[in-house]
C-alpha cells in the first residue's frame, strides 16, 4: 500500500447502491473509489490519482507523501481521465464528469505547475449533453490535444484554448477512452467498438503559410491486408500500404497533381489526378489506375507498396493478376508535383515483425519478382507488337490476293502470318472468356508467369526451391519462343520486305473490268 484513502470516504455513500447511484442487483455500484491513476512518463515517482467523488491527489516520491491538488470549488464528480503532458512534466489535463448529478457541462482542467493552479479549457465544445469523458495529448506536437465526449471527437491545436469538432465518418457515440499506438489514434466507444484514425501525421504537420504541402507519413509495416467486404458489419481492415496526405491551397483544373514513388533514383510507381480517357478494359483485363483526389484543402490517397501494373494484351482474358509486385522494406521517396511546386518526403517501410527474415531473403525475393515481371512485360509487349505486324500482313495479303504477278509474295505473307499466330498461341490463351474456361483452354506461358509471381509475392520473403526451379523452367521456355520470334523478324520479315521491294508492288492497285 503506497497511499492513504484518496477519496472523500463518505460512509453514507458506501452502502449497497451508494448514493448517487440507483441500487440494482449486480452489486457494482461502489462509491468513494479511485477511477484514474496516471504515472508520469518523465518521472516514475510522480503519480496522479483521481477519485469518483471529485478528488485529485499527487505524489512526487512514489507514494510516500500525497497532496490534494483538487481544483478549488470543484464539486463532486468522476475524475474520469488524467493525462500528463509528454512535453512538460508539470502540465496535466483532467476530465471531470458530473452527469450522475444531472450536470452535463463539459469539464476539462489544465495545470502547468503540478496542480497548484488550474484552468478550465472547454471553449468550442458545444451541445446540451456533450460532457467530456477523456483527453489525450499528442506525443509529437506540443499543444495538440484530442478529446472524447459524449457525442463525438474534438481536437485542439492551441493547448485547449479552443476546440473544434473532428467527426468525419465517426458515429455520434460516447468515447470512453483514447489511446495512441504507432501514431494511430484508437477510440474505445460506449458501443463497445474500436475506431481507429489512421496516421495522425496530417494533424501533426499543418501546412505553413497556406502552401502546397506533402505530409511525411509515419513508418509503416510491410503487411498485406484483405479488403473488407462491402456492407460488412465487422471491422474494417487497414489498407495495405502507406497513406499519402497532401494539402492544396487552391485548385486549378488546368494543373495536374502527380505523385511519383521513387526507389533510389528510379520511378517505380506514378499517380495522377487526370483520368485516362483512353483506358478500356474487358473481362479478365486490367483494372483502371487510381486517380488522385484534387480538391482544395487536404487530400488523401495511398500507395499499396506495389510497382507499376503489368501491361495487357488488348481484349485478351488472362487468368492472373496485373498488379505490380510488392517492394521490399526500406527507404523510398514520394514526390508530389503541382504546377511548378515539387515536394518530396521519405517513406520508411518496416518488415513484418512476425516473420523471421534476412536482408538476403528480401534481396533474392525482389530479384526474382523483378525478373518475373520483366518476362511478363516482354511477352505482352511482344504479342501486342506482333499483332500489329499481323494487321499489316493482312493488309498486304488482301492487296496481293488474286494478283498473278505477286502470287509468291502473297503466299509468303500468309506463311508469316500463320507462324505468328502459332507463336502467339504458345504465349497467351485467347479462347478464355471467363475464369472457368481454364478447364477447357489451358493457361499459357504468360498466365504461368503470373501464377508464379503471386506465389512468390508474399509477406514471407524466403523463396522455396520449387519457385526457383519453376522460374528457370518458364524462363527457358520464354527464351525459346523469343528466339523463334527473333528468327521470324530477322529472316521472314526481312525476306518479305526485300521481295516486296524487288517486286515493285504499285502503291495503288485496282482491277478494271473488261468489256
Amino acid at each position: 500500500m503506497i497511499s492513504p484513502d484518496l477519496t472523500r470516504n463518505n460512509k453514507a455513500q458506501q452502502v449497497a447502491g451508494g448514493t448517487p447511484f440507483t441500487n440494482e442487483a449486480a452489486g457494482g455500484e461502489n462509491y468513494n473509489t479511485l477511477m484514474s491513476l496516471m504515472a508520469s512518463t518523465h518521472n516514475p515517482e510522480v503519480l496522479w490519482a483521481g477519485s469518483d467523488d471529485g478528488l485529485i491527489h499527487l505524489t512526487k516520491d512514489g507514494g510516500k507523501t500525497w497532496k490534494n491538488k483538487t481544483p478549488k470549488g470543484l464539486q463532486e464528480g468522476i475524475i474520469n481521465s488524467i493525462e500528463v503532458s509528454p512535453h512538460n512534466p508539470a502540465t496535466a489535463y483532467i476530465v471531470v464528469m458530473r452527469y450522475k448529478f444531472m450536470d452535463l457541462t463539459p469539464y476539462i482542467f489544465k495545470t502547468a505547475d503540478y496542480g497548484e493552479n488550474w484552468e478550465l479549457i472547454t471553449s468550442g465544445i458545444e451541445g446540451d449533453h456533450n460532457f467530456v469523458r477523456v483527453v489525450r495529448a499528442d506525443p509529437k506536437v506540443p499543444g495538440l490535444l484530442y478529446a472524447g465526449t459524449e457525442t463525438g471527437f474534438y481536437i485542439s491545436h492551441n493547448d485547449g484554448k479552443n476546440w473544434e469538432a473532428f467527426q468525419n465518418n465517426f458515429p455520434v457515440v460516447p468515447i470512453n477512452d483514447l489511446f495512441i499506438q504507432d501514431n494511430d489514434l484508437i477510440a474505445a466507444t460506449a458501443g463497445r467498438s474500436f475506431w481507429i484514425l489512421d496516421d495522425l501525421s496530417p494533424l501533426q504537420q499543418s501546412p505553413k503559410n497556406n502552401e502546397v504541402h506533402l505530409v511525411t507519413p509515419k513508418k509503416v509495416y510491410r503487411l498485406s491486408s484483405r479488403k473488407t467486404p462491402k456492407n460488412s458489419r465487422q471491422g474494417t481492415n487497414p489498407v495495405s500500404g502507406v497513406y499519402l496526405d497532401y494539402f492544396l491551397p487552391e485548385v486549378h483544373d488546368s494543373l495536374e497533381v502527380t505523385i511519383d514513388i521513387l526507389e533510389k533514383d528510379d520511378v517505380i510507381r506514378s499517380y495522377t489526378s487526370q483520368k485516362d480517357s483512353s483506358f478500356k478494359s474487358w473481362p479478365g483485363g486490367p483494372s483502371p489506375k487510381m486517380t488522385l483526389p484534387h480538391k482544395q484543402g487536404f487530400n488523401r490517397t495511398h500507395w499499396d507498396f506495389r510497382r507499376e501494373p503489368l501491361p495487357s494484351v488488348n481484349n485478351v482474358f488472362v487468368y492472373g493478376n496485373y498488379q505490380g509486385s510488392t517492394v521490399a522494406p526500406g527507404s523510398y521517396v514520394a514526390r508530389l508535383s503541382y504546377g511548378k511546386v515539387i515536394k518530396e518526403v521519405k517513406i520508411e517501410i518496416l518488415p513484418n515483425p512476425n516473420i523471421e527474415y534476412s536482408a538476403a531473403n528480401f534481396k533474392e525475393q525482389q530479384n526474382l519478382l523483378i525478373n518475373i515481371e520483366k518476362a511478363i512485360r516482354d511477352i505482352h509487349l511482344s504479342v501486342s507488337e506482333m499483332r500489329g505486324a499481323q494487321d499489316q500482313l493482312k493488309h498486304y495479303s488482301k492487296m496481293l490476293k488474286g494478283k498473278k504477278d505477286f502470287e509468291s509474295l502473297y503466299e509468303k505473307a500468309l506463311t508469316i502470318e500463320k507462324k505468328l499466330v502459332e507463336w502467339e498461341a504458345q504465349l497467351i490463351q485467347p479462347n478464355q472468356k471467363t475464369f472457368q474456361d481454364v478447364i477447357n483452354f489451358n493457361n499459357m506461358l504468360n498466365a504461368e508467369f503470373m501464377h508464379l509471381k503471386g506465389f512468390v509475392d508474399t509477406d514471407d520473403p524466403e523463396l522455396t526451391q520449387g519457385s526457383k526451379d519453376r522460374y528457370e523452367d518458364l524462363k527457358n521456355t520464354w527464351n525459346k519462343f523469343r528466339m523463334e520470334l527473333d528468327e521470324i523478324i530477322e529472316k521472314d520479315f526481312k525476306s518479305f520486305e526485300n521481295d516486296f521491294r524487288n517486286a515493285q508492288v504499285p502503291v495503288l492497285m485496282v482491277n478494271i473490268a473488261s468489256e
